[in-house]
């Protein structure tokens, strides 16, 4: 056979194949480009969605659950602000600020941020047995707390000198975390708060926390001293 002809006809596969590896190449990337672009597009929509979900959250008033500190600046700015992280992810306000009734349901009046069961509430024995499994009832402000060991009122955690934590220092708050007793010696840490949790979290986070709640603003609110259960309290009348 003549070489010319095996050569042309290997030239003619290999224009085949160059072709078809071409054609191969170039669906492959107008698939890519157009996965790239639907994708851009889901990204687009996603993104107007939770703007249009921010918005809706920013009409609950919302937008000072985590109120900013007293400027902070020098050395502890950087404590401060890891104080402010841990305090509004550990859901502190979740009880030591008092709920209101908002334009959508209850919401934490920041106006007294952290500053325990307001004294204008007075709750002066427990709440009635719920019935089982129910074990706890809480007050609307979800700042006072009734259940089998009486009734728990939360702490005002604001630097306020005469009802709040103005007096503490570190190491009292640090030993009644650790504890789970009041600065570390007095009566014990009652429901629901996590003190079984908390006491696992670093110095330096605790630290942190104490160095946030001296610098916010100090709200004047005398908190009550917890009631004893029900139960007790009939027993010492007798």
């Amino acid at each position: 056979m003549d070489s010319r002809y095996d050569n042309t006809r290997e030239s003619r596969r290999y224009i085949r194949r160059h072709r078809t590896a071409r054609f191969v190449y170039g669906a492959t990337f107008a698939l890519s480009l157009g996965v790239l672009v639907a994708g851009a597009v889901d990204v687009a929509r996603a993104a107007e969605t939770a703007g249009a979900a921010s918005q809706d959250i920013a009409s609950m008033n919302w937008s000072d659950y985590a109120a900013s500190p007293a400027n902070a600046s020098g050395p502890d700015a950087d404590k401060v602000r890891r104080g402010k992280y841990l305090v509004t992810t550990s859901g502190c306000n979740d009880c030591h600020t008092p709920f209101k009734l908002g334009p959508n349901g209850a919401e934490p009046d920041m106006a007294r941020m952290l500053s325990g069961h307001p004294e204008q509430v007075v709750i002066t024995a427990p709440a009635q047995s719920p019935v089982a499994p129910w074990v706890m009832v809480a007050a609307a402000t979800n700042t006072a707390f009734s259940g089998p060991w009486g009734v728990s009122f939360t702490a005002n955690l604001t630097p306020d000198a005469e009802t709040g934590l103005g007096k503490w220092t570190v190491r009292n708050f640090k030993d009644t975390i650790r504890s789970g007793r009041h600065l570390g010696r007095g009566r014990a840490i009652l429901p629901p708060m996590p003190i079984a949790m908390y006491r696992h979290m670093t110095d330096e986070d605790l630290e942190a926390v104490f160095a946030y709640l001296q610098s916010i603003p100090a709200v004047k609110n005398r908190v009550a001293e917890p009631l004893p259960p029900a139960g007790a309290v009939a027993t010492a009348q007798q």
